[in-house]
């Protein structure tokens, strides 16, 4: 069973024996606290590791960020691309001084491991997939919720996530100076068992992964779980924090500068505001129709504590923003507005008058 099994009201997010809480009776309220940084929530993700002293030249030339020079204990974010561009692996890393660490989908940690491992080639480098020997928690704000718990163990590695302004290098298509994300502090701590044990044990509150869904959704936050077989970086608005777009070659860089410079996704990003009133909330992968044509998918949907009901959709760039939208769940048809993250005239900045916005301070 999972580490915060125990705890009063606990419904696990899978059949998985170890698999985090989807919740534990109360989502609204536990994303409250969540969002105020008084609860922690079991994330359950992948962790790889890479180590050896060619490890930041080396994920630097096959992956979209900059990862040359990243300071010891700065948080950071980058994307592997295949030959077109598209998305194949996100990871958060993070650099001790020893080694890189790289937090990605619980189910994604094996393919990463493995692709890594087929590109080391002669390096000195060495990648290890510590999924099953480690654990991830998350909570909002500087301070750790658990900070005053006696831990057997310190945390491993401790990352920052940067979504909360454009990264140097980046690129923000959506408006910044309304953004939903400016406020978005999430810290992820990599624990060993013990003191996964430990923290679930003590009295500090917990929230479930749906809770952590509704507030990464209203926050525009891509996740790899927003990704199909054709996403490229610009539909999620992604160059904002996972690419830097005058760093050296690696694959995939030529669709992310052509895309940028001379043309425009095919596809684009929105948050729907889905309307409750039938108490019927769509699943991802649910078809986003307009006048009976299919114009998208839904990518994920949650309850939001202020919002309602709310989903992100990556839907056709020529789309009317202003359309209202149906999507139909167990037979019910459910209607929804749209609020733009990427505009439709996203890309082609090569004939716009507009500066990268480089390097934006982050709240704390």
């Amino acid at each position: 069973m999972g580490a915060f099994a125990a705890r009063p009201g606990f419904v696990s997010s899978s059949d998985a024996p170890d698999a985090p809480a989807a919740h534990f009776g109360n989502p609204l309220g536990e994303q409250r606290l969540l969002a105020r940084g008084r609860a922690v929530v079991e994330l359950g993700l992948g962790v790889v590791t890479v180590s050896g002293p060619d490890r930041a030249s080396w994920l630097n030339s096959i992956t979209s960020q900059l990862l040359l020079g990243l300071a010891p204990g700065v948080s950071t974010e980058t994307l592997v691309l295949d030959q077109s561009g598209r998305v194949e692996h996100a990871a958060r890393v993070v650099d001790d001084g020893e080694v890189a660490w790289l937090l990605t989908e619980r189910d994604d940690a094996a393919p990463l491991a493995a692709w890594l491992d087929s590109m080391r080639f002669m390096l000195r480098v060495e990648v290890a997939d510590r999924t099953a020997e480690l654990a991830t928690v998350g909570w909002f704000g500087p301070a750790a919720p658990f900070a005053a718990v006696e831990l057997p163990d310190a945390p491993v590695a401790e990352w920052v996530d940067p979504w909360s302004s454009v990264t140097p290098g980046g690129w923000g298509y959506a408006d910044l100076e309304a953004h939903p994300g400016s406020d978005w502090t999430l810290r992820i701590a990599v624990v060993t068992p013990g003191t996964l044990a430990a923290i679930a044990a003590s009295d500090v509150p917990a929230a479930g992964l749906l809770a952590h869904e509704a507030l990464r959704i209203a926050a525009w936050r891509p996740a790899l779980s927003d990704v199909d077989e054709r996403t490229i970086p610009h539909e999620l608005d992604w160059l904002r924090s996972a690419v830097h777009l005058s760093k050296g070659c690696y694959r995939g860089q030529e669709t992310v500068a052509k895309v940028h410079n001379l043309g425009h996704p095919p596809r684009r990003l929105v948050m729907l505001h889905l309307d409750g009133s039938d108490a019927v909330l769509p699943a991802p992968g649910t078809p986003v129709t307009l006048d009976d044509t299919q114009v998208g998918h839904l990518t994920a949907s949650a309850v939001h504590h202020e919002l309602g009901p709310i989903g992100l959709a990556v839907v056709k760039r020529s789309l009317d923003p202003a359309a209202t939208l149906t999507l139909v769940a167990d037979d019910v048809v459910v209607s929804a507005a749209q609020e733009t993250i990427v505009p439709p005239g996203a890309g082609a900045t090569a004939n716009v008058p507009r500066l990268p916005r480089l390097g934006a301070v982050r709240r704390s």
